[in-house]
């Protein structure tokens, strides 16, 4: 008989612990979903951070064959003169 009433005191504890105090309950969800989406961005940020440097990259490479292109155009229009 004592077994059966600590096995019920056990599963109140449990039940109380799981519900617990709602604005407590509130507070950690809103922890993990701040946690989630900020755990989001930093992925996101991590993923486009070498797409960014790679078209800064490419962008440089063009514009110097673009003046590359410009320094022959008037080097050779100048020696016509």
């Amino acid at each position: 008989m004592l077994t059966a009433m600590s096995n019920e005191a056990e599963k109140s504890k449990e039940v109380t612990g799981a519900t617990g105090n709602p604005g407590e309950t509130s507070s950690e969800s809103n922890k993990q979903q701040v946690e989630l989406i900020s755990r989001g961005i930093k992925a996101s940020l991590e993923v486009f951070e070498p797409l960014s440097r790679a078209s800064i990259d490419l962008f440089g490479q063009a514009l110097n064959g673009f003046i590359q292109v410009l320094q022959k155009l008037s080097t050779a229009i100048a020696s016509k003169k």
